[in-house]
């Protein structure tokens, strides 16, 4: 769509409608079966939710269905260390550089030994070593606390999911020994990957993605609650490193398709940012090969291209762009 300004009041909820029917069509794909308890997830649901930077909330489909929060968690708690310890200091630890593997490859980079990013399981693990140094024996609650002020309400952690998690994590507990090895993670590391296992069974919702992404688009402060969650800093460096390594091994060719900063989770959502203007919601528990929903990146890929969401599209100049359109929105 060439020009915002000229649609419709109800441009959004149409374009919502158009995309939702298109990527519903998508019926490849299978849930996540390595965690037991994400195997018995339906596969049949899809949901997308668009909040805006100014406090509207726009969904379709199957947006208030729970599910765990898995990858998507790991954007979050990078900006709570980067608050917490500096950039440098978390730079020490986890660098920046996608690293073209599988999230749950056991690799570190060949020239510092540490993961190459906190997107993937190695570098998130490293993280939540962070936040654990920190925050102690409180460092779950505080993560909870972030996330439900993000999502603008309560949120909880799914008991039998973490579970799961935690009887058959073996490949993380390899990683977390080779951290310690290495120097990027401290003694003691059942603690910390205790505290990975946490974050990632939290149950979340389309919508409650949404939200956190505007969150994020609107320089960290909730644009619905208006309470500021996260740092401003720490949000520029998360954007930066959702846009080149959220999106697993598929990173390159998703900025490449969408342009947008996004992280997603082995749960089915996606969470993805629109600098100053968005964030974007999507949930469907079907994956492809490299572990992202498959209706939900189609969805994304849509939605970039109707609404000129990607970073370097020339119809993308801005948030007062994109406010315009939405400005004449009815609440509700």
């Amino acid at each position: 769509m060439d020009d915002f300004e000229t649609m419709p009041v109800f441009g959004v909820d149409a374009i919502l409608r158009d995309v939702h029917a298109q990527a519903l069509g998508r019926e490849e794909g299978e849930v996540a079966d390595y965690i037991p308890e994400l195997a018995k997830a339906d596969p049949a649901p899809f949901g997308i939710a668009v909040a805006t930077s100014r406090g509207r909330l726009h969904e379709i489909g199957d947006t208030r269905i729970p599910f765990t929060i898995q990858s998507v968690s790991k954007a979050l708690t990078y900006c709570m260390a980067l608050e917490l310890v500096g950039r440098a200091e978390v730079l020490r630890r986890v660098g920046v550089e996608p690293s073209g593997d599988p999230f749950n490859a056991i690799e570190f980079d060949p020239l510092t030994r540490r993961p190459y990013n906190p997107m993937v399981n190695a570098g998130a693990i490293a993280i939540a070593g962070i936040l654990r140094d920190v925050h102690g024996d409180g460092a779950f609650g505080a993560v909870l606390t972030r996330f439900s002020e993000a999502a603008g309400r309560p949120l909880a952690m799914n008991e039998a999911v973490y579970s799961s998690e935690a009887a058959t994590g073996h490949r993380n507990r390899a990683i977390g020994h080779l951290l310690v090895g290495a120097g990027a993670l401290a003694e003691p590391m059942d603690s910390a990957l205790d505290l990975y296992f946490r974050q990632c069974s939290i149950e979340v919702t389309a919508a409650d993605l949404a939200v956190m992404g505007a969150t994020i688009a609107h320089l960290g402060d909730n644009p619905i609650t208006g309470r500021q969650v996260f740092d401003v800093a720490a949000v520029r460096d998360t954007q930066a490193v959702m846009f080149t390594c959220g999106m697993y091994d598929y990173s390159g060719n998703w900025a490449f398709d969408v342009g947008v900063p996004a992280k997603s989770g082995v749960g089915g959502g996606i969470l993805g940012v629109v600098n100053r203007q968005l964030g974007i919601g999507t949930y469907s528990p079907r994956l492809d090969r490299k572990g992202n929903s498959v209706r939900g990146v189609e969805a994304f890929r849509l939605l970039s291209a109707e609404m000129g969401l990607h970073s370097f599209d020339l119809t993308n100049p801005g948030s007062a762009f994109v406010d315009s359109f939405f400005a004449e929105m009815p609440r509700g």
